[in-house]
């Protein structure tokens, strides 16, 4: 097995257990007083700065798995969530390569909208099946906090763990391997 290899199911590994990490501190009883603000779902951010940086580091199966179990874990409607993650993160991997030329900002924005698009279709979907969720308003709440926390996943996924887009260089040299 080759370095490139070996560095693939390693950052593979990385974002299972970064994942876990993430579910295991949600979980965790750290403030058990009602009325806190909501915590921003850092899965979501994670899985979406990965996908658009290193898409062949998080595969849609890998997303699957980790969104469902954390559905199951979080006691939320198993699938619902995990379908639309999927479908987000299939939608930000196609136009991921375009997103080079867009910046930053674009580029957060664009997620912006899908996380947005993700937590709306959510609750049309619960609330055509009549299953009692949160008010409006802590969600909304949480959608901004997710979207305000992706530029610091993306800062932390590229200065602790290099997940970085691959410069032009490396594409070229992608494609001259055989």
């Amino acid at each position: 097995m080759d370095s490139a290899t070996s560095r693939l199911w390693l950052m593979r590994g990385l974002y299972l257990f970064l994942a876990l990490t993430v579910m295991f501190f949600h979980l965790l009883p750290l403030n058990t007083q009602p009325g806190r603000l909501p915590f921003p779902d850092l899965l979501i951010c994670l899985t979406f700065a990965w996908v658009l940086r290193r898409p062949e580091y998080v595969p849609t199966l890998s997303i699957a798995a980790v969104m469902l179990m954390a559905d199951l874990l979080l006691q939320r409607p198993p699938g619902l969530l995990a379908a639309s993650v999927v479908i987000g993160s299939a939608y930000l991997r196609s136009a991921g390569p375009g997103m080079r030329d867009v910046g930053f900002v674009g580029e957060w924005t664009t997620v912006g909208v899908v996380i947005a698009a993700i937590f709306t279709f959510n609750r049309t979907v619960l609330a055509l099946l009549s299953v009692s969720q949160a008010s409006i308003g802590p969600v909304f709440v949480q959608v901004i906090f997710t979207v305000l926390a992706y530029p610091l996943v993306v800062a932390f996924s590229q200065t602790i763990f290099g997940v970085r887009r691959p410069s032009a260089v490396d594409v070229a040299t992608v494609g001259t391997r055989s």
